[in-house]
């Protein structure tokens, strides 16, 4: 019997850079509309939903004939606003799909889901890409993830990890390795932002206590790991877009207009 996936997109009001984020406009159209839209299109998605906690995304995503639920305004997190959703769903799997990224790949949603399908041993999954530039390895905002043999999370972090001692020791500093042996970039993954839950375990794990190295790095997702579960990760070629400044946001438009 195929699993119920049910995705749900965190669509905050409040942003700090760029106030307002879900519904500024992209050819025209807000950009929560645009990830609603690539979401739908995954053959395995059997419902799409917003989870805001402002009455005007909701207004705005039920206007365009989508589903949106209010939820609490109070969540420290993503994945609380989350679980708050998939309490009263019927589902299986929950994909996190990140309301900033209007041109999230439908292959990189449908790799985040196939673990989740084929095993029903796995929990949660998440995705990473390669980072091709030393500023992205030593950028703290592009979080790294290291994985084991079998491709679950050893580690995420904001620095660069792995730490390449050598390289590091001969040129005086991790960043001059880096800029010195480009080959040395290869090594490094960014964890991208996309998460398949199994909805039993999203509540279960909404309920764990913050864990010290997920306060440390104030990376939520470190709190899985440190209460011993595992996270797939299945690295993919498409690069996420994030929207996150102004920068982003005249670009994502640039490339609506270019496409169209």
């Amino acid at each position: 019997m195929k699993p119920k996936v049910i995705a749900v997109i965190p669509a905050r009001f409040a942003s700090t850079r760029l106030p307002g984020k879900p519904l500024l406009e992209i050819g025209g159209r807000p950009m929560i509309l645009h990830v609603v839209e690539r979401a739908r299109q995954v053959a395995a998605i059997d419902r799409v939903i917003v989870a805001t906690d402002d009455e005007r995304v909701l207004g705005a995503v039920r206007g365009a004939g989508e589903e949106a639920v209010m939820t609490s305004p109070e969540h420290r997190t993503g994945t609380d606003r989350l679980a708050e959703v998939a309490a009263g769903l019927d589902a299986d799997l929950i994909v996190n799909v990140q309301g900033d990224e209007p041109f999230i790949e439908l292959s990189t949603i449908e790799a985040a889901l196939d673990p989740m399908l084929r095993d029903s041993s796995i929990v949660m999954s998440t995705t990473s890409e390669p980072i091709e530039i030393a500023d992205d390895a030593l950028n703290p905002n592009v979080v790294k993830v290291v994985v084991d043999e079998e491709g679950f999370a050893l580690y995420f972090s904001r620095q660069p990890i792995p730490y390449p001692r050598e390289a590091a020791i001969e040129y005086g500093s991790i960043e001059a390795a880096l800029r010195a042996q480009p080959d040395l970039i290869r090594r490094y993954a960014k964890h991208t932002g996309l998460y398949v839950y199994r909805r039993d375990f999203l509540l279960t794990y909404s309920k764990l206590p913050s864990s010290p190295l997920e306060q440390l790095e104030t990376l939520e997702q470190l709190r899985a790991l440190e209460h011993g579960y595992r996270i797939r990760v299945v690295p993919v070629a498409h690069r996420s877009i994030g929207i996150d400044t102004p920068e982003d946001l005249e670009r994502a438009r640039r490339m609506i207009e270019s496409n169209a």
